[in-house]
């Protein structure tokens, strides 16, 4: 059972591939993802790194220790 299905799993991944390098294009026009796939002067760097910031931003929202506190602890 577990062969049959790996090959059956090869056998669908082998036949996807050809089918997803077909091009579709049959209008003649380019869609706005390709538009800007061949625009020189984008801004890749600049969202990159704003996205990057915003994701370094998400690791101050952590939870801390339950023992993490402004005020030291009392010496006994």
């Amino acid at each position: 059972m577990r062969i049959r299905m790996i090959m059956a799993l090869t056998f669908l991944t082998v036949t996807a591939a050809p089918a997803l390098a077909q091009d579709t294009d049959r209008s003649g026009y380019r869609s706005e993802t390709e538009s800007r796939m061949l625009d020189k002067s984008s801004n890749d760097i600049l969202w990159n790194s704003i996205g990057l910031l915003g994701l370094l931003g998400l690791l101050g929202l952590r939870r801390g220790h339950e023992e993490d506190s402004y005020h030291p602890a009392s010496l006994e």
